[in-house]
């Protein structure tokens, strides 16, 4: 009898990396599990990585995290890195007060002058039609902004009323309601007497965030009576609303869109470092970068305050060059630190699950934030079940908050591009932000989060399970002790094929974005006793063994004698692994790092049987890949050949060696003669194929055993489908030399 195997996790899961209680009712059965639980085709599973990866773990355009491979194309794993330690590592340690950063005051109150002065010297509009929009105020009396918060819709009331020289403006209370209204542009007693004075100057009034709601909507006869009241005073009012705002249809509020980020910087600059320093200013690499992720104006303003203090020598150069981040990291606090009354715990969710479906559709976001929120509630009070709308939830309003965008893309299936409408962070960057400060500033979400994460595993769309395991991967560079032990761990000893590859992505992800210690955790898992560790190791070696391969062939070989040691007894030769080690092969030869495999593969040939079955299987099912997996398509290790023959390069002969190797060796020669039937048919069918196939068959026949060999092959192959002989085949006999 033994205890607990002291690596497995400590809280209970099932053997399959489930919580005991979270088994979807579709996998009740062992046979509908066996049906849909088989292990993925290795090269089919890097595709899909290369697809469904999200945009902050790619380089290039569909990109295969660097470099290229042997036909050209884009699928190793291996490269350049668009994270790093200033948005992964340590929180930015610098805090910024934001102007405007809460919306209006609770009660009425005089804008002091001052203020309206330092406004109108920064303001800029986004077109001209802000003098049409002055006469409209003028002529109306009431104007009613409508816009999303932080876009400058205040500041613009503000300045329409100094425009029309409405002084004082005073600051209406956030609580007055549309019926209410009129009531709240009272006269004010500027007389000794108490009497208006109705012969001055205009006054101004600015009601931000009117509250409106089914049942208590804005209406034509509210800004009537409001006009006539204001008339009355010779006043002028300007009230903002948001674009979810309940307005009755013979309302029409003229739709704020804010400025330019960039003219705004500039206009403050201005006023802050004068004329002369704007071009240096704008010019800086930091100020480049601030302007391209998309920040809000109260950013602007704040920005351009450390800007001032830069020129005039009061800031650092490294303070201008955090603050866009540390803004970011400002921004998401201020998400999860609000309240339900402002950000509801739904919409937390929402912004958690775009985290990890960052640039993925929108219609998949929305479906699985609402079920991270039923986790969360649960987590929260588990009294309550989680109240999720059908209908009435506004797309608009989700992405406002989330500052993020929809825009249509295509989207990579088994069965070919599809069109989607998907949804994005305007800001690559706040998906690893958020992710790390939910993981780490919130612990308490981590049990809902986790059986969230367990549940995308299991789902059966590969975009889910890849954006769970690069979900993963930023968690375990935020804190890899916590999401080895709770997540990948469980997952890599789970009996589900589908977990253990979610596991083997997460490690991958997790080491392309920088994570300490990846390769460590599979030099150990290699040599484990359970075959399902050794398992994922063997897949994670293919995919990050391009930027490492001397050490990852070195793994794999001294994986390959670790089976061969059971050969005496088939019930322990893990018939699984060695089938695991073949595609791993396949994988690097196919990489940014196929010379060096190559070589690699030649040089060790010889050292013992299970070293020469790993080289040669992996190279005869790597000569099955075609380009863009077309059944007909270019062979890729044909046409890698045909370009290192054109170059002299080393890489032809060790094709051509590893051929007739492949050819001569009994446990291969089927093997190798259907991989060769199968370039002679893609011959038949391309001549560039027939040309490259006819300099490398020469090449493969130094003796005469060789020769027979594909003579007979050439003269006795069928067509296709039962067809004649391909005429190729009798053109190809004639490139092979005498006997």
């Amino acid at each position: 009898m033994t205890g607990p195997d002291p690596a497995a996790p400590g809280d209970a899961t099932a053997p399959d990396g489930t919580a005991p209680d979270e088994h979807p009712a579709k996998e009740s059965s062992a046979e509908e599990t066996e049906e849909h639980d088989q292990p993925q085709d290795a090269w089919a599973a890097r595709r899909d990585l290369v697809d469904h990866s999200p945009r902050t773990m790619k380089v290039g355009s569909h990109a295969a995290f660097g470099g290229g491979y042997v036909a050209g194309d884009q699928h190793g794993v291996s490269g350049g890195r668009v994270t790093g330690d200033v948005v992964m590592g340590s929180k930015t340690v610098h805090h910024w007060t934001f102007p405007g950063l809460s919306t209006a005051a609770s009660a009425s109150g005089e804008i002091p002058p001052t203020t309206l002065t330092r406004l109108a010297a920064t303001f800029v509009t986004a077109d001209d039609a802000f003098g049409d929009l002055v006469d409209r105020l003028r002529r109306e009396r009431v104007l009613v902004l409508s816009g999303a918060r932080f876009t400058g819709r205040r500041t613009a009331a503000l300045m329409l009323l100094h425009r029309l020289g409405a002084a004082p403006v005073v600051a209406l209370d956030r609580a007055t309601t549309p019926g209410s209204l009129a009531e709240a542009f009272t006269a004010r007693p500027d007389t000794p007497d108490g009497t208006t004075d109705r012969t001055g100057a205009a006054r101004g009034y600015v009601l931000c965030d009117l509250e409106t709601r089914r049942g208590s909507a804005l209406r034509e006869t509210h800004l009537l009576g409001a006009a006539d009241r204001l008339a009355e005073q010779n006043a002028y009012a300007v009230i903002t609303v948001g674009p979810t705002a309940v307005l009755e249809d013979d309302v029409f509020p003229f739709v704020w869109r804010p400025p330019a980020t960039e003219d705004v910087l500039a206009a403050h600059l201005r006023v802050r470092a004068g004329e002369d320093a704007l071009p240096r200013l704008l010019g800086l690499p930091a100020v480049k970068e601030f302007l391209d992720h998309g920040h809000q104006l109260r950013e602007v303003a704040a920005f351009a305050q450390l800007l001032g203090r830069y020129a005039a020598g009061e800031a650092t150069e490294q303070e201008v060059a955090s603050f866009s981040l540390a803004s970011l990291e400002n921004q998401v606090r201020e998400w999860f630190e609000e309240d339900e009354t402002t950000v509801h715990l739904r919409d937390k969710a929402f912004l958690i699950a775009l985290a990890a479906f960052d640039d993925g559709p929108y219609a998949l976001t929305a479906e699985l934030g609402d079920r991270l929120y039923d986790f969360l509630q649960q987590t929260q009070n588990r009294s309550l079940a989680a109240d999720i709308p059908v209908f009435g939830t506004h797309i608009g309003k989700r992405l406002q908050l989330a500052r993020a965008r929809l825009s249509e893309g295509e989207e990579h299936t088994e069965w070919g591009p599809v069109t989607q409408t998907k949804a994005a962070f305007h800001d690559e960057r706040a998906s690893l932000v958020l992710l790390r400060e939910v993981w780490t500033g919130h612990p308490s979400a981590r049990p809902a989060l986790i059986q969230w994460l367990r549940r995308l595993a299991d789902d059966g769309r590969p975009l889910v399970r890849t954006r769970a395991a690069s979900t993963v991967a930023v968690l375990a560079r935020t804190d890899l002790p916590s999401a080895m032990a709770l997540v990948i761990e469980p997952w890599a000893r789970s009996n589900r094929f589908r977990h253990r590859l979610v596991a083997v992505n997460s490690l991958t992800l997790a080491h392309h974005i920088g994570t300490p210690n990846v390769p460590r955790i599979l030099d150990t898992w290699s040599a484990a006793e359970d075959r399902r560790l050794r398992w994922v190791a063997v897949r994670a070696y293919a995919l990050i063994g391009p930027e490492r391969p001397a050490q990852a062939l070195a793994a794999l070989r001294a994986a390959a004698r670790e089976l061969y040691r059971h050969t005496g007894d088939p019930d322990e030769f893990d018939v699984e692994t060695a089938g695991e080690l073949a595609e791993a092969v396949v994988l690097l030869l196919l990489s940014p790092a196929s010379s060096e495999v190559l070589d690699d593969l030649r040089t060790h040939l010889d050292d013992d049987r299970a070293v020469h079955d790993l080289a040669v299987g992996g190279f005869v099912s790597a000569c099955g890949r075609t380009r863009d997996d077309e059944r007909h398509g270019v062979p890729l290790v044909l046409d890698w050949y045909a370009r290192a023959a054109t170059d002299e390069n080393r890489a032809a002969d060790g094709i051509a060696h590893l051929w007739r190797e492949a050819l001569g060796d009994p446990h291969h020669t089927t093997s190798a003669l259907a991989a060769m039937r199968a370039w002679v048919l893609a011959a038949d069918r391309s001549t560039t194929v027939e040309w490259a196939l006819a300099a490398l068959l020469p090449r493969l026949v130094t003796t005469p055993t060789e020769y027979q060999r594909l003579s007979h092959l050439l003269h006795t192959m069928p067509g296709e489908d039962g067809n004649p002989p391909p005429e190729v085949a009798a053109r190809l006999l004639g490139t092979l030399p005498p006997s």
